[in-house]
């Protein structure tokens, strides 16, 4: 039986027909070595939001289920247009909706949970020998309604589909090629880190990290589902979510808005000598506190004033030193 790979690619991924080109190119190579490929896509750039702007110009009381019905459109667009696409190039796909997929959801327009997924469809498309695309971020209710998933709801339906197929991991990929021990776009010299935990990456998510959504990785850990993060752009190696805790260290560090920070990693409560260098650091640098927590896999810190990125800068280096 051929190893089935279900690969997910985010609205930057595909976000125009250069880029659906990239994406293809992935798709084939994978194809190519013979393996069973499911893709899910997220709606092209920032389709979702332009759909949201022209509905509320429209109306500024729209039912859950009509913005449903429109908010699903992006997704159907992009797996329409990689179909056409990859069938050009001469390998056989098909594109498939929600409804189609056989994603049942409930009821609750905008945050829609997945409560079963009938992959019989999909499994007929793999075993005539196609590439299965699937509308990310939707599925239907039980009055066959069209509801979407909320927040990161693309990385949701890859990863509820790989456990539903038993795929052996779900790949993500984005603009970022994995998850770094700080935001590689405000702090200098960060590392990425190449294994998580499923806790460590939803203490991530939970505090503001837009690699990954919670909701995804709870279902990779219930399902036991690795999930790996990597880049369309690059073949660097990403990052690997699974249930192996390598080791108990300091993976990230996250800033919240703006005076809340936490920083991730597996037995920090038992990590003396991290907690007195980050409380020294708070007293040397003169910052004031409203709170202090830690958990096993968390240190939370929220200041009363604004954190200036120099200041996490600081932090960063002192720890990954």
């Amino acid at each position: 039986m051929n190893e089935i790979m279900v690969l997910k690619f985010g609205g930057s991924s595909v976000s125009d027909n250069e880029k659906l080109q990239l994406v293809a190119k992935r798709i084939t190579k994978i194809y190519d070595k013979g393996k069973k490929v499911v893709v899910v896509l997220s709606a092209q750039g920032k389709t979702t939001d332009r759909l949201i702007k022209e509905a509320n110009e429209l109306s500024g009381n729209i039912s859950d289920r009509e913005l449903d019905a429109l908010l699903s459109c992006g997704e159907q667009m992009s797996t329409a247009k990689l179909s056409i696409l990859l069938n050009y190039l001469g390998y056989p796909a098909i594109s498939l909706t929600g409804w189609q997929a056989g994603i049942f959801t409930n009821n609750n327009n905008q945050n829609a949970n997945i409560i079963r997924i009938d992959t019989s469809r999909i499994l007929k498309e793999l075993d005539s020998g196609k590439i299965v695309i699937v509308t990310g971020f939707q599925g239907v209710d039980e009055n066959l309604d069209i509801t979407t998933l909320g927040r990161g709801g693309s990385d949701t339906t890859a990863v509820a589909i790989a456990a539903a197929l038993h795929a052996s991991n779900c790949y993500i990929f984005s603009d970022v090629d994995g998850v770094y021990t700080a935001d590689p776009k405000i702090i200098k010299d960060t590392k990425k880190v190449s294994n998580l935990s499923y806790k460590e990456m939803q203490e991530l998510s939970s505090e503001g990290a837009k690699v990954l959504h919670n909701r995804c990785v709870e279902i990779g850990e219930k399902f036991k589902i690795p999930i790996i993060t990597k880049s369309t752009f690059n073949e660097e190696k990403g990052t690997l979510i699974s249930d192996v805790i390598e080791e108990n260290t300091v993976k990230s560090i996250i800033k919240k808005e703006v005076s809340r920070v936490s920083i991730i990693g597996n037995g920090i409560i038992r990590n003396f000598d991290l907690i007195k260098l980050i409380i020294d650091f708070i007293k040397t640098s003169k910052l004031e506190l409203l709170n202090f927590e830690i958990s096993d896999t968390k240190i939370s810190i929220v200041f009363k004033n604004v954190i200036e990125d120099k200041k996490i800068q600081e932090l960063h280096k002192l720890i990954f030193k």
